[in-house]
């Protein structure tokens, strides 16, 4: 693909039948190098919120900051496909204020596409920002920003029942306008049908490999996150423990003086030292 990815481009990788590959991140630096390799889209999480700040859950994440994070990740990212988290309280107030916050990641940051957490409640949402000529993508099955209500984040569309929910709403938000859905943390066989029976792209955060991509957070890939990851996801490096050697190597040096040596210092030029000296003596 030459030039920005946009969404055309996502559509035709469907119809083609190839993967699509989403990274989460939150910065110019990550960015950059998810820019260097053949992944398609970022996703600026409001996970940033944990990843980032260390807070327990995603809800502290704010609009101020979502958009500062989605610029930074433009800046390092020019040419992929781009898509902003609308955080909590950010779309679940008013229509007119989704739109509003919708429209900020755009002027503001340069993304393409921005990704609702929804439920049937907020099909007027999407219709509205999809209408005011705004990507919308649809977040179904886990939906972190629901944390207080129900306590503990579990797999969705295991049963029959709530299956053919995940199906309907998946369903109602095309129709709605949805360019693209995201569904965390549910059945594969669900996603799988649900993949299969819609146009758009439909992109697999733990749910199965029958989706047309997948996303997972830069940190996991890395091996930075601590701790157990979740059951769907993958480091593929070490990077934490080795990171954590060289920051205590840098410390190391650093109190036994032998960083920086000479070749990471600046000096004065030839017979400047010298110099220096004569005017010295004369202030003395």
């Amino acid at each position: 693909m030459n030039g920005r990815i946009t969404i055309s481009d996502l559509l035709q990788a469907k119809r083609d039948g190839r993967a699509i590959a989403a990274v989460s991140c939150y910065d110019y630096t990550t960015a950059r190098q998810v820019s260097q390799t053949g992944a398609e889209m970022i996703i600026v999480g409001d996970s940033a919120a944990q990843l980032m700040f260390g807070f327990d859950s995603t809800l502290p994440a704010t609009m101020d900051i979502m958009v500062a994070l989605t610029a930074a990740v433009r800046r390092g990212a020019p040419n992929v496909y781009l898509v902003a988290d609308m955080p909590f309280l950010s779309y679940q107030v008013a229509v007119g204020e989704a739109i509003r916050n919708a429209g900020r990641f755009l002027v503001e940051a340069a993304a393409q596409m921005v990704k609702i957490e929804v439920s049937g409640a907020h099909l007027d949402t999407i219709r509205a920002v999809s209408d005011a000529g705004i990507a919308v993508m649809a977040h179904i099955g886990i939906r972190p920003q629901r944390i207080s209500t129900v306590g503990r984040l579990r797999a969705e569309g295991t049963t029959a029942e709530i299956a053919m929910q995940l199906i309907d709403l998946a369903d109602q938000m095309v129709r709605a306008g949805a360019g693209a859905l995201l569904i965390e943390g549910a059945a594969s066989e669900v996603s799988q049908i649900i993949t299969e029976r819609t146009e758009v792209p439909v992109i697999s955060c733990g749910s199965g490999a029958a989706c047309d991509g997948q996303v997972l957070v830069a940190p996991d890939i890395l091996g930075l996150t601590e701790g157990k990851l979740p059951k769907f996801s993958k480091a593929y490096d070490d990077l934490g423990p080795r990171s954590v050697e060289s920051f205590r190597r840098y410390a190391d040096e650093v109190k036994t003086r032998r960083f920086p040596d000479d070749e990471h210092s600046y000096h004065m030029k030839p017979g400047e030292l010298q110099r220096l000296g004569a005017l010295l003596s004369r202030e003395s």
